[in-house]
């Protein structure tokens, strides 16, 4: 069965620059919609003290993510200074190459291990 990959990270924002980071995240929100049409989702969430950001994407498979890791690269360092990421959580098979790419992206962004976690059962109503 066909089931989409679903990419979870939490990052801790870094004092001062939740204005900045506001604002970097509508910038990466319209780059992303712009530039991969094959993304399902994508979406930023703050905690209620806004001392935390999680970024939630639905990717088809894995390729898409793999595309989502090469063409936004550049972008996402531009939030280096802004957050420390604290874990990458994948639901889904990924490819090798796609888990080494999540792995330079959580080493580049913080020291937050990444997670993998393989689809056991269930099912997905497509939109």
């Amino acid at each position: 069965m066909s089931f989409p990959i679903v990419y979870v990270d939490i990052s801790k924002i870094r004092p001062g620059q939740l204005a900045k980071l506001k604002t970097a995240m509508k910038d990466l929100a319209s780059f992303v919609e712009a530039n991969m049409p094959r993304l399902l989702s994508y979406a930023f969430f703050l905690n209620e003290n806004e001392t935390e950001m999680t970024v939630v994407a639905i990717h088809p498979d894995s390729a898409s993510l793999k595309f989502h890791l090469d063409t936004g690269a550049a972008e996402f360092r531009k939030f280096a200074s802004l957050l420390e990421l604290l874990s990458i959580d994948v639901y889904g098979r990924v490819s090798d190459a796609v888990a080494s790419r999540l792995n330079e992206k959580a080493g580049m962004l913080g020291s937050g291990a990444v997670a993998i976690h393989e689809f056991y059962a269930g099912f997905d109503r497509q939109m």
